[in-house]
């Protein structure tokens, strides 16, 4: 039997909410919140994938992940899918898009939303059941792996056990982008107070749908900041080029390797991107 990871629990709550929706509009209306933080009946799918689409843009060019303008005929492995608001985009510039996701109900939802707004045939699914592994994604298989706002909701091993799975998947020459959010002040209450929303997580049941700042608050299961992150991969592979660490420009570097570090402007001053080409 799988260990039981009570920081997954809000997502599986919301996957089987939103497998009980009618459509993928229902969906965004009523469990939107999930990924974009905002909820309403006026909402609606496309709105929600438009949100999704100017942000592949933006994070794809600035962290080098078109090779300029030939991402045909690449392979691109997005962790953390949920139903498809970035995802229905990339199908739109690389030729095959994995979409990893630990809920199966969020994964035929992003099916849904790739059909409408994105290219189906060139999506393709993966059930991450145990929220850390990268399943049947092959060795040396992608152009791309990249994950955006995921790895803060893992637990410290899981978020570690992922980005060891990116680098085992991504091809020699390809590149690594991931996503992390590190240490601020007002984490002195955050963070103890989130570890506290998990530890009721062990003990109530799991189909009980918490409240929106509840889960908000749960979600916040780990910090990584750049130091642990950088030092923890040169460690293991000496080898690896490291080629950019991304921080907000409101936060400066403490560093101590001689990696470059770039500034990219309206990075959430809690978040910083590590960018390596294997």
């Amino acid at each position: 039997m799988s260990k039981r990871r009570p920081h997954l629990a809000p997502w599986r709550t919301a996957g089987r909410v939103s497998e009980a929706q009618r459509t993928a509009d229902d969906v965004v209306r009523e469990t939107g919140w999930v990924f974009n933080n905002e909820t309403g009946e006026h909402l609606t799918l496309a709105e929600f994938v438009a949100t999704g689409t100017a942000e592949v843009g933006y994070y794809c060019h600035f962290l080098g992940l078109f090779w300029g303008e030939h991402a045909e005929g690449r392979t691109f492995v997005e962790i953390g899918s949920g139903i498809g608001r970035m995802t229905a985009a990339l199908t739109q510039h690389y030729s095959t898009v994995v979409a990893c996701d630990l809920d199966g109900a969020f994964l035929e939802r992003c099916r849904e939303t790739v059909s409408q707004h994105g290219r189906i045939d060139r999506l393709r699914t993966v059930h991450m059941a145990d929220g850390r592994s990268l399943a049947t994604v092959d060795d040396a298989s992608a152009d791309v792996v990249f994950s955006y706002i995921t790895l803060q909701h893992c637990e410290h091993d899981t978020a570690v056990a992922l980005i060891h799975e990116a680098l085992r998947a991504v091809k020699p020459g390809g590149r690594v982008a991931l996503n992390f959010r590190t240490w601020t002040g007002r984490d002195a209450l955050l963070f103890p107070l989130g570890a506290f929303v998990r530890f009721t997580w062990r003990v109530v049941p799991s189909r009980i749908r918490p409240p929106r700042l509840v889960t908000r608050i749960g979600w916040q299961a780990n910090r990584l900041g750049p130091e642990e992150v950088v030092t923890m991969l040169q460690r293991q592979y000496p080898d690896l080029a490291l080629t950019l660490v991304f921080q907000s420009d409101q936060r400066s570097s403490t560093l101590k390797s001689p990696i470059p570090v770039h500034r990219l402007i309206g990075v959430h001053p809690s978040h910083w991107w590590l960018v390596v080409q294997r």
